[in-house]
């Protein structure tokens, strides 16, 4: 049955090719739409199954749907006739959008170059292998090394009490680097190569071109959002500073060591704020509690509840060091059918970050749903820009952990006294104060260098280096050669790559949308309000989700909050927080370059 449908929207799309003509427009695109969900439904369950269980027979079926996808949907007649549609005049936005959307999806796999694009197909797949089939290892001061999970890792990292349990901890973090090197030149290569047989100058300008941007246009954008950023980045670095080299007694460091801080990349600061123990909160709860926790903020603002098949069919829970079954462990969300088949990859732990990242992941599920209505072709079942779609789950993680929803949901009594700047403090070292110089700065910077260049093999882990002290300002405990790749241990690189301002984009959209229904719809403090109960908040939401990617971004911005898309309410939302933090620092350097 399924070979029959395959062929019968073949049928259909190449006929709407041979003819080219106007009138065959909406029969090509219809075509289109029938052949693309059904190659997007068995690929994307392929690598579902590879994710969830990561061996050789599943990264087999991998190849084999990715290789089935890329011949269909990126064959030289396809492309042809869609440059060809794009020409004529009287293009609706949505006839343009599905026809570029035609164009992006041949760009990754293009079948002209079909040699090309098997070496890719196959490259991405055992790098998905040694990714997260690598087994984590740690020797802390005075013990045996010991086997251990990417989680524990983390928990590690952030729990660990002095600067050399710490130090042991990040550098367990930063094994895996060297056996991920080769096969990510292998994959820039192939990337650029299939990215410049559709005319782009790299994978890179490819992947920013979904905004229609250039490479430039991006890393100007990137740089303008931190500058006005960077006046408070300054002020919360020399307040973290002085508060950990007080901690430990080391002499004020101009750039703070990489394994002072609690996260592997420093992209958040967690446990620097005394008195806020955010995961006692959660302590008592189960892995299991904290997912259907998150569930029931949705359906508290009128989402209706998942389908069954997402508690059927998600893995959501951690295996252990232990285990023969390998997956990955970075936290996503799937749309397996561009429909009702809806998943989640995750494993939660009775954390806070795991209470936040539940109610991030089920953003994306809730987008899924919503735009899986007639109005919305298969094709533009997609967020309205990628940071759209981060940004609806960042969105729901921001209010998931304001005090007012934690006091209502019974983590936090009603007796119990907090303290605001403090919390705002914490906020801000999770958040995207400390989040954006490393998207915006590194990861941006370091990946468009990565493909544009193309940047040299022997500068790799140097480049990497010279951004997190430039944007970050962050150094590693001692200097780190060419030997190691630092680069790679972050996922993204490898297995989502040249998209990483996505997060960064979705930090200023998220508190655009926060500041319009805190003000508009709730009339509270962006600081303070949640959207738990709150009905009317769900029904704005769901009009922003509901066309997918069938409208222009731009446009769905300033009617969703009145104006353009800018950094403004991000850096009001922590006016207080500054203020703050300049008496904290009066006659203090707060430069780190």
């Amino acid at each position: 049955m399924r070979i029959v449908l395959l062929i019968a929207a073949a049928s259909v799309l190449l006929a709407g090719c041979q003819s080219g003509q106007p009138d065959d427009l909406d029969a090509f695109l219809a075509g289109y739409d029938i052949l693309y969900r059904d190659l997007w439904r068995l690929a994307e369950g392929a690598r579902w199954d590879a994710n969830v269980d990561i061996g050789d027979a599943a990264s087999a079926a991998r190849i084999a749907a990715e290789k089935e996808f890329a011949e269909k949907l990126g064959n030289a007649e396809l492309i042809l006739t869609a440059q060809e549609f794009l020409k004529r005049d009287g293009l609706s936005f949505e006839q343009r959008k599905q026809l570029e959307y035609v164009l992006l999806n041949a760009a990754k796999f293009p079948g002209t170059i079909p040699e090309t694009t098997t070496a890719l197909i196959e490259a991405e797949a055992a790098q998905n292998e040694r990714l997260y089939g690598f087994e984590f290892s740690v020797q802390l001061p005075g013990e045996a090394p010991r086997a251990v999970t990417a989680n524990e890792i983390a928990t590690g990292l952030t729990g660990a009490p002095d600067p050399a349990a710490r130090r042991a901890w990040w550098e367990a973090s930063k094994e895996i680097g060297p056996s991920l090197r080769e096969g990510l030149l292998q994959l820039r290569d192939l990337r650029n190569e299939t990215a410049g047989s559709m005319g782009y100058s790299s994978f890179f300008a490819l992947e920013v071109s979904e905004y229609g941007l250039t490479p430039r246009e991006m890393i100007d954008l990137m740089d303008e959002v931190l500058a006005g950023l960077m006046p408070l980045y300054r002020q919360l670095h020399c307040w973290v500073r002085h508060e950990l080299a007080a901690r430990y007694g080391e002499p004020v460091p101009r750039r703070l060591p990489a394994h002072w801080l609690g996260n592997r990349w420093a992209q958040a600061w967690p446990g620097i704020v005394e008195g806020i123990d955010l995961d006692a909160l959660v302590a008592d709860k189960t892995p299991e509690w904290l997912i259907t926790q998150a569930e029931r903020y949705y359906t508290s603002m009128g989402f209706p509840p998942l389908p069954a098949g997402f508690w059927e069919n998600s893995d959501l829970y951690a295996v252990g060091a232990d285990s023969e079954r390998k997956k990955n462990t970075h936290a996503s969300a799937w749309h397996i059918d561009l429909d009702q088949d809806v998943r989640s990859l995750m494993s939660v732990e009775p954390t806070f970050d795991w209470l936040q990242t539940t109610h991030h992941e089920l953003g994306h599920v809730y987008y899924y749903l919503a735009y899986s209505n007639p109005d919305v072709p298969f094709v533009l079942r997609t967020g309205a820009n990628r940071a759209f779609h981060e940004g609806i789950g960042t969105l729901i993680e921001l209010v998931s952990s304001q005090t007012s929803y934690l006091r209502m949901i019974d983590l936090l009594g009603e007796d119990e006294q907090i303290d605001h700047i403090q919390w705002l403090l914490n906020q801000a070292l999770l958040g995207p104060v400390t989040f954006l110089p490393f998207a915006c700065g590194t990861m941006t910077h370091w990946e468009h260098d990565f493909y544009e260049e193309p940047l040299p093999a022997d500068q790799m882990n140097a480049r990497w280096w010279r951004y997190v002290g430039e944007y970050q300002g962050v150094a590693p405990p001692e200097p780190r050669g060419e030997e190691w790749c630092d680069a790679a241990t972050k996922t993204h690189i490898s297995d989502d790559p040249a998209q990483y301002y996505d997060y960064a984009l979705s930090s200023v959209v998220l508190h655009q949308l926060h500041d319009h229904i805190c003000r508009e719809i709730l009339h509270e403090a962006p600081q303070t309000a949640t959207y738990y109960k709150r009905p009317e908040v769900g029904a704005y939401l769901r009009e922003i989700l509901r066309p997918g990617a069938t409208r222009d971004w731009r446009e769905l911005m300033v009617e969703a909050t009145g104006g353009p898309l800018s950094s403004r309410a991000m850096l009001e939302y922590y006016q207080p927080l500054r203020e703050w933090l300049e008496e904290q620092n009066a006659g203090r350097d707060v430069t780190f370059d």
